[in-house]
């Protein structure tokens, strides 16, 4: 708590005009330098920390840290039992305060601390109380804990008002993990990447400890971890089930917000990084002094044997920092006006994130932070891609959302990015920020569009069907422009982010209560259908009914033009009990249940999703490269896509513009644009789709000539069981019954 005197000194700072309190202390004793530490010059590049052995000889690491606008710069040392030695850096190059140290190896942990001017009022929050961890660090030992230490400002202070303009010069560096120096060595000679085409793509986002923490088929020390993903039982059910790639939720090095540890919980998903070059060391089983970076790398190559590609979750828009009356960690304390977006007063931060901060990505060397991190996980780390989340807020200028923005710009020309997955999530929380459809061409898309339009339809809630023909057939609507393809939408039904596949069949509330934040947090928009009981129930009648709801979500998904992305555990019926908002439910609640497929009705529904992703990856008809023209190309009237009501007729406009339960979707195989790889037209099966989604049963019109002589049932969501190929044959002109809520895939004859 702080003393009189100082609570004084406020009161006389607030009157000297400006009304700005001076620099004050909570009446800790200052933090005292201890020994010099030897140091020669150094490189101001490449950035962070480099092991090297020099000319003479000598090895060494050479650090080297980009602090604009500060006035001075330590290195901080520490050996095997926390003590601590500093090293001024003395060279400033273009802003960057560099150095070598002698006999620095790889494993030493270091942080820094940064001097200059406290003035929170101008946006200036150097503290070197404070000791900082590296924005390059490539491995971080330690977890961060938020004592009243690590904050830059008083906490406790009276006046709350101005509490985050009162300086704390307490120590933080026993509460705060350190920077690792790492050697890396790795030329990935031995290493195949997939490069699977994005048309044949099929995303499967998981959380590398959910998904493995209950594994029985992993060792026990193995569970939670990267290499319990890279085990072979992991990777079995992966390739069992057909995906191409996973998308891992966040693995950049994070910290824990404090208002969850005061409850006793933890960040689970990972949506608060604190490191961009260094792998959560909390999902290393082999250790925390750079064995993570092994770890992660062996746990790459192992998914890139099996033929799966690795895109990761990455959050550059903002960071654990948060906004002014949050920690000091990196950032913040190496140059907060350099790094942050600030409002007009710059004592308080531009939210376009809703966590608190924005990183600033118009300067130079916030580009230059983002992008020589996403290189580095390509080249150094073996990665195919990234999944942006909240990218329109990297694609702001000044303050608008800006498709022609450096960060968009620069991605663009990079010989190494440019040739990735690039996936953005299209918007960000401030204005003018949702921007679906709005990203150049060399990026994909979170679709959501797609989501709720799916979700609309299969609760019989869309006011007319034309939302819904455009999500089956690829979204011309969106990506149809500037040479965009099908593949630009990333289609989904279900995120990390909302209700699991089963929940969204059982649940038309979110019971977020776990949370601790009063059932508050989550959307309320859930686009839901319990099918009559809310949560679980032992009628029969709404179980069966729910699982051919999962069957239809599933079947409509991966039948979409378009990239389909599944959620870890959906596939089997994996369940949160409600919770739309698991971000902190780093327990049973958030982790894949795996004695699921012990049950045989959720055994049923992983065969169906690995079933239909083979027929997928059979079908190019499935997953086309170009959109469809709906002309015809032959003498016979036969077009590469139609729509059918279920009199058997074309639809007309009148249709599209009216409430419709059924809908029939014509694809034609002799229609595909491009040719194959030996040169050769690409010819496919033709399919013929009918989505019910009405509760009862409806006779539906098989359309004859020139689409079909008869048709073969291939999938009927109708059924707990699917009857494997071939199926039941149908004429032209038949009237098939189709069941309540029920999705028939017809190949034709």
């Amino acid at each position: 708590m702080s003393s009189a005197a100082e609570q004084e000194a406020v009161a006389a700072a607030r009157a000297t005009g400006d009304g700005r309190p001076a620099v004050v202390v909570n009446g800790a004793r200052p933090v005292t330098s201890a020994p010099p530490v030897p140091v020669r010059p150094g490189r101001p590049t490449p950035l962070g920390a480099r092991f090297r052995v020099g000319p003479d000889g000598v090895a060494g690491t050479n650090f080297a840290l980009w602090a604009g606008g500060a006035e001075g710069v330590e290195l901080c040392l520490f050996d095997e039992r926390g003590r601590e030695s500093r090293a001024r850096l003395t060279e400033l190059t273009h802003g960057i305060w560099h150095g070598f140290v002698p006999g620095v190896l790889p494993g030493r942990r270091y942080g820094y601390r940064v001097h200059g001017r406290w003035d929170p009022w101008t946006g200036a929050r150097w503290n070197p109380a404070k000791l900082l961890l590296d924005p390059y660090a490539r491995a971080v030992d330690g977890d961060f804990a938020l004592p009243p230490e690590v904050y830059g400002h008083v906490r406790d202070w009276p006046d709350q008002h101005v509490a985050d303009t009162v300086r704390d010069d307490r120590d933080s560096a026993p509460y705060v993990p350190k920077g690792v120096v790492v050697h890396d060595d790795d030329d990935w000679a031995d290493d195949r990447r997939p490069k699977t085409p994005w048309a044949d793509s099929v995303i499967y986002e998981l959380h590398v400890k959910g998904f493995t923490r209950r594994h029985p088929g992993i060792p026990e020390e193995l569970r939670g971890t990267y290499a319990g993903l890279a085990h072979p039982a992991a990777i079995e059910h992966l390739v069992g089930l057909g995906v191409t790639a996973v998308e891992l939720l966040p693995v950049h090095q994070f910290a824990h917000e404090d208002h969850l540890l005061s409850r006793g919980l933890r960040n689970y998903w990972g949506y608060n990084s604190i490191g961009y070059f260094a792998p959560h060391a909390g999902y290393a089983a082999s250790g925390t002094t750079g064995q993570q970076v092994g770890e992660f790398k062996r746990m790459v190559r192992a998914l890139h044997a099996a033929g799966l590609e690795v895109i990761l979750d990455v959050v550059y828009n903002h960071t654990a920092e948060a906004g002014e009356l949050g920690p000091t960690l990196s950032l913040k304390g190496v140059d907060n006006r350099g790094y942050y977006r600030l409002q007009p007063d710059a004592r308080r931060y531009a939210d376009y994130t809703g966590c608190g901060n924005t990183l600033h990505v118009v300067q130079p060397h916030v580009l230059r932070l983002i992008t020589d991190s996403l290189r580095y996980w390509v080249t150094e780390m073996g990665v195919d891609g990234f999944r942006f989340d909240l990218a329109a807020a990297l694609a702001r200028s000044m303050h608008d959302v800006d498709m022609l923005s450096p960060f968009l710009a620069v991605i663009a020309q990079d010989p190494v990015l440019r040739r990735v997955k690039l996936i953005a999530e299209p918007w960000d929380v401030g204005s003018g920020g949702y921007q679906v459809g709005a990203f150049p061409p060399l990026w994909t898309e979170w679709n959501d569009r797609y989501r709720n339009t799916v979700r609309d339809f299969w609760r019989h809630a869309l006011p007319d069907v034309r939302e819904m023909g455009y999500r089956l057939s690829g979204s011309s609507d969106l990506y149809a422009w500037g040479g965009r393809r099908p593949y630009a939408s990333v289609n989904y039904v279900t995120a990390h982010d909302g209700f699991t596949l089963r929940d969204l069949v059982s649940y038309e509330r979110k019971h977020n209560e776990a949370n601790g934040e009063g059932n508050r947090d989550g959307t309320d928009d859930n686009r839901s259908f319990n099918c009559g009981a809310e949560g679980e129930t032992d009628d029969a009648r709404i179980l069966a009914l729910r699982r051919r709801q999962l069957r239809n979500l599933l079947t409509t998904l991966l039948l979409s033009t378009g990239v389909p992305m599944l959620v870890a555990g959906d596939e089997m019926g994996r369940t949160q009990g409600g919770n739309n908002n698991a971000y902190c439910q780093d327990n049973e609640t958030g982790w894949v249940d795996w004695s699921l497929l012990d049950d045989p009705a959720w055994k049923a529904l992983y065969d169906l999703t690995s079933r239909l992703i083979g027929l997928r990856h059979r079908h190019p008809v499935l997953r086309r490269r170009a959109f469809f023209s709906g002309r015809a190309h032959s003498a016979d009237g036969l077009r590469d896509l139609a729509w059918f009501t279920a009199r058997g007729a074309e639809m007309t406009e009148g249709d599209w513009y009216a409430p419709a339960a059924t809908l029939g979707m014509y694809l034609s195989g002799r229609d595909i644009p491009g040719r194959d790889e030996d040169g050769a037209p690409v010819v496919d099966d033709s399919f013929l789709a009918v989505l019910h989604a009405g509760d009862e049963p409806v006779g539906f019109v098989l359309p004859g000539p020139p689409w079909a002589e008869r048709y073969e049932v291939v999938v009927d969501t109708g059924r707990e069981e699917q009857a494997s190929e071939p199926g039941t044959e149908h004429p032209a002109g038949s009237v098939l019954t189709v069941p309540g809520r029920t999705v028939l895939l017809l190949r034709v004859r």
